[in-house]
């Protein structure tokens, strides 16, 4: 074997091991966080009142996904009044952070402007028979 190929691991062997410092294996760094990863998770939310995810009837109006996986979200409801107000931010907030590479997620419930019919999906328009 040469002195060369004593000292330098080939490929596959450089694929199976982390990189470290004297002080400890230094973990991977973060890939950053999937759009799709996290309207996957927005599509698994639903009002408890309507069969269609709050994506699809275009509740959700802005997703920001920071490079170190801080995700802010704005939202809204169909009105005011809703009955699930208080359930529906959170229940967004536990599923994205579900998502690998998450650091933190805020949620914040707006009214401007406001939800209307208009702003669903034609797949939401086709399950509710609104076309």
């Amino acid at each position: 074997m040469s002195e060369d190929a004593a000292v330098t691991p080939d490929a596959s062997q450089a694929a199976t091991h982390g990189a470290w410092t004297p002080e400890g294996e230094v973990p991977p760094k973060p890939q950053g966080v999937s759009e799709d990863a996290i309207v996957n998770v927005l599509k698994t939310v639903f009002d408890p009142e309507i069969p269609v995810d709050i994506y699809e009837l275009g509740l959700i109006y802005a997703v920001e996904i920071a490079d170190d996986g801080n995700i802010k979200v704005e939202m809204t409801l169909t009105t005011p009044s809703c009955p699930s107000a208080q359930e529906l931010p959170q229940q967004v907030e536990e599923s994205i952070r579900l998502v690998p590479g998450v650091a933190d997620v805020q949620v914040e419930v707006v009214w401007d402007p406001p939800w209307d019919p208009s702003r669903m999906s034609e797949d939401a328009r086709l399950a509710l028979n609104m076309y």
